[in-house]
C-alpha cells in the first residue's frame, strides 16, 4: 500500500514541476498569442509548483526527482527574490510623492482618493478611467486644494486620464493612436526643474490583444525618447510577468517596486473577495529612486492605487 501512496505523491509532485516549470517558460516567452499571453499574468502562482514538487519528494524520498526540483526552485528563487529586496541606492535629490489610481468607469470614491492625497502628502496623481462626472466629484473633494495644477482628458467609459499635479504644468501632450487616452506634461518642480509626468492605460489584452501588444511598443518608444528626469504612472494592463512591460525597464526606466523591494503589489481586481491576484498598476521612474512602494485601497474601484516615494537625482 505504501509503494502505491508514494507513486501516487511522486506523480502529483511531477504534475507540479511541470507547473513550475510552465511558468519559468510563460514568463520568459515573448509571446505573440492572446491565450499565452493571459496566461503569463497567472505564471508567478504556476512556479510555486517547483516548490510544491520539491516538498512531495523530499516527503517519499525521492531524492532523484529532488535534485531536478531544487534545481527550479534555485531558478524561481532567482527569478522571484529580487523583488523583495531593496535596491538599498538612493538618489542625492529632493523627494517627491506620486501615487497612480485607475478609477474604475469613474465609479470610484472621489472623497477617498482626495484623503489619500492629502495623507500621504501626494505631490503627483495619475488616473485612468477619469469621466467627468469623476472629475466633478474630485474638484468637489477638494482635490485642487492640494493639486492644483490639472491635465485632464475625461472621457467616457474607461478612455479618460489625468494628471495632477502641485507644481505648474507645461507643454501637455496628448499621444494620437491609442484607443484610450494617454498623456504626458512637464512639471516645474521647484527644487529639482523640469520633470516629465506620463499617464498611460493601454486597452486590456483581453479585449484586443493586437492592440495592446502595439500600444505597449508605442509607450516603449516613447519612453525611450525622453531624456531628463520623468515619472510614469499607469495602469499598464501588464505584470511584471509579461515581456511586453519588461520591455519598457530595458532602457532608463526602472519599475519603483522593484527598486523598494516592494514584492509584485498585487492590484488587481480589488473588488472580488478572493482579490487582487496580479499586479498592473506601476509608477516607473528615470533618473531617481523609490525609497518606498505601497499599494492602496480605494472604495468603488476595481484596483488598488499604487504610491511610491522618489527621490530624485541631484
Amino acid at each position: 500500500m505504501r509503494k502505491w501512496v508514494d507513486r501516487v505523491v511522486l506523480g502529483v509532485g511531477w504534475c507540479a514541476l511541470v507547473a513550475g516549470l510552465l511558468g519559468i517558460v510563460l514568463h520568459f516567452g515573448a509571446w505573440r498569442r492572446q491565450v499565452l499571453v493571459l496566461a503569463a499574468a497567472g505564471a508567478s502562482y504556476l512556479m510555486l509548483g517547483a516548490v510544491v514538487g520539491l516538498v512531495l519528494f523530499l516527503i517519499v524520498r525521492g531524492w532523484r526527482s529532488a535534485v531536478a526540483a531544487a534545481v527550479l526552485v534555485a531558478a524561481v528563487l532567482w527569478m522571484q527574490l529580487p523583488m523583495f529586496v531593496p535596491e538599498g541606492r538612493a538618489a542625492s535629490g529632493p523627494e517627491i510623492s506620486v501615487m497612480q489610481s485607475n478609477l474604475l468607469l469613474g465609479e470610484a470614491d472621489a472623497a477617498a482618493v482626495v484623503r489619500a492625497v492629502r495623507e500621504y502628502q501626494v505631490e503627483v496623481l495619475t488616473v485612468d478611467e477619469l469621466t467627468p462626472e469623476v472629475a466633478q466629484r474630485l474638484a468637489a473633494a477638494g482635490i485642487e486644494d492640494s493639486l492644483p495644477y490639472q491635465f485632464l482628458q475625461a472621457g467616457r467609459a474607461a478612455g479618460g486620464t489625468g494628471i495632477y499635479s502641485r507644481y505648474p504644468l507645461r507643454d501637455t501632450k496628448k499621444y494620437d493612436g491609442f484607443w484610450m487616452n494617454n498623456l504626458s506634461a512637464t512639471m516645474e518642480y521647484p527644487q529639482r526643474g523640469p520633470v516629465a509626468v506620463f499617464a498611460f492605460h493601454p486597452v486590456p489584452p483581453s479585449v484586443d490583444f493586437p492592440v495592446w501588444s502595439s500600444e505597449l511598443g508605442m509607450i516603449r518608444e516613447i519612453l525611450d525618447a525622453q531624456k531628463g528626469p520623468a515619472i510614469v504612472g499607469a495602469d499598464f494592463n501588464a505584470t511584471r510577468d509579461h515581456s511586453a512591460f519588461r520591455d519598457l525597464l530595458r532602457g532608463r526606466f526602472v519599475a519603483a517596486a522593484d527598486q523598494a523591494g516592494a514584492g509584485p503589489l498585487l492590484t488587481y481586481p480589488a473588488d472580488r473577495r478572493w482579490g487582487p491576484v496580479i499586479g498592473i498598476d506601476h509608477i516607473l521612474i528615470a533618473d531617481g529612486t523609490a525609497a518606498d512602494m505601497r499599494s492602496l485601497t480605494i472604495p468603488g474601484s476595481d484596483h488598488r492605487a499604487v504610491l511610491a516615494r522618489v527621490q530624485l537625482s541631484a
